[in-house]
C-alpha cells in the first residue's frame, strides 16, 4: 500500500480490520488524508479490486483523547443512520463496518462507501446552491425511522454564552434572555443535527455553477430527534458566517418554499434560532479553522465574530 502523504498511513490492527471487511481479492492501494473535519481524523482508501479497477472507502478514525468520550456513542448513532437511509433516497454513505470500542483498531473507527463530489464553501454559485440546500433538508426530515434516535442535546445555556469584544451587547443580552426561557413544543423529527455546507457534496460543472446538484451528505454522527427549526437554524448560522448574515435570515424562507414546516409562533422560530447562533458563539475558533484550511483564509476568528454579531443582532431586530 502506498500512502499520498505520510499522515495518511492506516495503523497496523487498523489495516488489518479493514482488509477483512473487502471483497476477495481486494486490496487497499493507496491512504490519502482527507481534510475538513474536526472531530475525526479522516482517510479515503483507494482499493484495488480483482478487475483490476478501483473503488473508494472513507475511513474515520476518533484519534483525538479529547473527544473519545462521546466517540462511542458518536460511531454507533452514525452506524444506525447510514442502515437506517439506505434505500431512502438520501445521498448518504453506505456503512461497511463499525469498530466503536476499538475492539480490532488501534482507535475507534468507522469504514463506509466513498460519495463523489466536493464541498463548496465559496461565495460564488450561492443563489443556486441554498435552495438546493433547502430542499435536501426537507426530505431529511421526512426520514421515518422505526427507532428514534435520542432527543437533540442543547449545545449551549445563557451562562455559557461567549459575548464576542465590541458587540452589541443590548442585542447579546436580549438573545441570551431567549433561551432563558423553556423551549417550546414541537413535533419531532428526524435531525441531521449537523447540516452545513461543510458536510453536503456537490457536483459543480466548472463552466455552469447553476448546473450543480448534491451528490452526498456527510457526518451523521449527532443525529437526534427534535424539531425541524434546529437543523434549520444551524444551517442558518453557518451560511450566515460563511456567507453573511443576509444568507442566514433566508435560509428558513427557502426551507418553507421547499415544503418544510417551520414552527408557526416567530417567537418560536426565533427562539432555535437564536439558540443555535448563541451556541456557535462558543467555538468560533473551532468551527473557522477547516474553513481556512478549505481556502477561505479571510474567515478569521475575529472576521466570523464580528458576523456572528451582526447575525444575531439582525434576528433580533427581526423579531421588533
Amino acid at each position: 500500500m502506498t500512502n499520498h502523504d505520510g499522515a495518511a498511513a492506516v495503523r497496523p490492527l487498523t489495516l488489518a480490520w479493514v482488509s477483512r471487511h473487502l471483497e476477495a481479492g481486494e486490496r487497499i492501494v493507496r491512504a490519502e488524508a482527507l481534510h475538513g473535519g474536526i472531530t475525526a481524523e479522516m482517510r479515503r482508501l483507494t482499493i484495488g479490486t480483482r478487475d483490476e479497477s478501483t473503488r473508494d472507502l472513507v475511513l474515520r478514525s476518533f484519534v483525538n483523547p479529547f473527544y473519545l468520550g462521546h466517540a462511542e456513542d458518536w460511531l454507533n448513532r452514525e452506524a444506525d443512520a447510514l442502515s437506517l437511509l439506505t434505500g431512502t433516497g438520501v445521498p448518504a454513505p453506505g456503512l461497511l463496518a463499525v469498530d466503536p470500542t476499538a475492539a480490532h483498531c488501534e482507535y475507534l473507527s468507522l469504514l463506509m462507501t466513498h460519495l463523489a463530489g466536493r464541498t463548496v464553501l465559496d461565495d460564488e454559485g450561492l443563489e443556486t446552491r441554498v435552495p438546493l440546500l433547502a430542499r435536501q433538508l426537507v426530505a431529511i426530515h421526512t426520514v421515518r425511522p422505526a427507532e428514534r434516535p435520542r432527543e437533540y442535546v442543547a449545545l449551549t445555556t445563557a451562562d455559557t454564552v461567549v459575548t464576542p469584544k465590541g458587540a452589541d451587547a443590548a442585542a447579546w443580552a436580549a438573545a441570551i434572555d431567549v433561551i432563558r426561557r423553556p423551549a417550546p413544543p414541537y413535533e419531532g423529527r428526524f435531525l441531521h443535527r449537523d447540516f452545513q455546507p461543510g458536510n453536503v457534496l456537490f457536483d459543480v460543472p466548472p463552466a455552469r455553477p447553476a448546473g450543480a446538484r448534491i451528490t452526498g451528505v456527510v457526518d451523521w454522527a449527532a443525529t437526534s430527534w427534535g424539531p425541524a427549526d434546529l437543523d434549520v437554524a444551524h444551517c442558518s448560522t453557518n451560511l450566515a458566517l460563511l456567507h453573511g448574515p443576509a444568507w442566514g435570515l433566508r435560509f428558513a424562507q427557502a426551507y418553507e418554499e421547499a415544503g418544510g414546516v417551520l414552527a408557526a409562533a416567530a417567537s418560536e422560530r426565533l427562539y432555535w434560532q437564536v439558540r443555535d447562533a448563541l451556541a456557535c458563539s462558543e467555538e468560533v475558533q473551532v468551527v473557522t479553522q477547516p474553513w481556512r484550511k478549505a481556502g477561505r483564509t479571510e474567515l478569521t476568528t475575529r472576521a466570523v465574530e464580528e458576523r456572528l454579531d451582526a447575525y444575531v443582532t439582525a434576528l433580533m431586530d427581526a423579531l421588533g
